[in-house]
């Protein structure tokens, strides 16, 4: 979708969603062979067939909205830096929608320290670009992180996110376009 047939009754937040994922989100995703846009997409559709929840769709459609917004150059793990782009994302969405949606955005980052710290074969698993962050973001998490972890409100959000995040690296999906999922959005906006 171009920004030249953005759908009727958008509201400033789908335009501005529709802005940065047509204009920032068409750039290379980490070290993988798909772009943003496409990473996103995979992902919310993964989510979707899952039978998630609207909110749950939603979040992980938008998880790494924070990587478009921070202002530090496409790939700032290849030069050591974590962007920390889960919570610059989950600041960001939860302007707009409850934490439903925002926190387990929050927590994906730290939800796959948890699952390569609990889970045998997780971490042989992931991407290389995955592999390269987790070391920035902190490595596996210790027992007391897992602990921590376990006890948050949002915890198994963040992991059946995280590994919706993980498996949406096909350059091969086909997905339906961004625009699907705007009344997703709206429904899921705070009000008031």
């Amino acid at each position: 979708m171009t920004l030249d047939a953005v759908p009727p009754n958008t509201t400033p937040l789908t335009g501005q969603l529709l802005e940065i994922y047509t204009l920032r989100a068409t750039r290379r995703y980490g070290l993988s062979a798909v772009n943003q846009l496409q990473h996103a997409l995979q992902a919310a559709t993964l989510a979707q067939r899952a039978g998630e929840t609207p909110a749950m769709v939603i979040a992980t459609l938008l998880h790494d909205i924070g990587h478009m917004i921070h202002g530090l150059g496409e790939n700032p793990a290849a030069e050591g830096v974590d962007d920390r782009h889960e919570v610059a994302g989950a600041d960001w969405l939860a302007q707009h929608f409850g934490a439903a949606v925002s926190e387990p955005v929050r927590l994906h980052v730290p939800a796959k320290r948890y699952l390569v710290a609990t889970e045998p074969g997780y971490a042989q698993a992931l991407s290389s670009d995955s592999v390269r962050s987790l070391a920035l973001q902190g490595g596996p998490m210790s027992p007391a992180e897992i602990a921590d972890f376990d006890r948050l409100p949002f915890a198994d959000d963040a992991r059946r996110l995280r590994r919706f995040d993980e498996a949406a690296k096909d350059p091969a999906a086909i997905t339906p376009a961004f625009d699907h999922f705007l009344p997703l959005v709206q429904a899921c906006l705070r009000r008031g």
